[in-house]
Parts: structure tokens; sequence; C-alpha cells
């Protein structure tokens, strides 16, 4: 019979990481939003606070996740990078990096569940795919004309 039993101590770790890598993710994404000029600043900024506001909420999801375990939500931020770089491209650039770090906590979350923990694993899951489609639309965006 397979272990179904979790390490709850580093499954509430994970989690913690996980929320304070959101919660850097509203701050990132609402500083970046001020930061975008040109011709195009009007739907970049809306996808900017959407991002945001999707960060606050994936963020809330996690607390829930680490006090329906029993545990502590971190009052951290995960950090915090200030390159004043803000050509569109390198902030594209940064949020590819932080998405991917966000992405990689995920699958920490899953490998600790899967199998184990239905909630947890559903919840890791579905994040992991949510997440990996956002390492897309930024890789996407990325892209220049003939990059194909």
């Amino acid at each position: 019979m397979a272990n179904t039993e979790i390490d709850q101590d580093a499954v509430i770790s994970v989690l913690n990481a996980i929320l304070e890598a959101e919660l850097a993710g509203v701050v990132r994404y609402t500083h970046y939003a001020l930061m975008v000029f040109g011709y195009n600043r009007i739907p970049i900024v809306s996808w900017m606070r959407a991002q945001a506001t999707e960060s606050l909420m994936h963020a809330d999801q996690a607390g829930e996740m680490i006090t329906h375990l029993g545990g502590h939500p971190s009052l951290d931020i995960g950090p915090l990078l200030e390159t004043h770089r803000h050509d569109i491209g390198d902030i594209l650039s940064e949020s590819l990096e932080h998405e991917t770090q966000a992405l990689a906590e995920y699958h920490r979350l899953l490998d600790l569940v899967n199998g184990r923990n239905v909630l947890l694993e559903e919840y890791a899951r579905r994040m992991c795919a949510l997440e990996e489609t956002h390492v897309g639309e930024v890789r996407k965006m990325l892209l220049r004309p003939g990059d194909l």
C-alpha cells in the first residue's frame, strides 16, 4: 500500500513560499503597470493590473490552504528586484523569471502531495496549469516579428 501521509511541515513551508511569491507578484505587477509608457500603454497596463489582481487571488488561495492544514500564513513577501530598466521587454523578461519561479514552487508542492492528498494535489495541478499558461503568454509577448 502506498504512503498517503503528507509531510505537513514541508507542505506548509512550500505553501508559504507560494504565498510570498504571489504577494511579490502583486507588488511587481502593480509597479510594472505604473512604469509602462508609449503607444501600447493602455492594453499592457490593463494586462499588468489583471496579473496583480490574479496574484492576490492566488496568494489568498495559498493562505487558505495553509490555514486548512493548521499552519500560519507568512507575512513576508518574496524577493522584489528593482532593476530600474522599464523598457517593456525588460519588464516582461523580469515577469517571465518571476512566473517561472512561481511555477517551480507549485511543482514542488505537487511533488509533495501527488497521490497523497486529493485537495492539495488538485489545487497544485490547477495552479501549475495556470502558471504554465502565464509563462507561455509572457514568452509569446517577448517574441519579435520573424522569431517564429
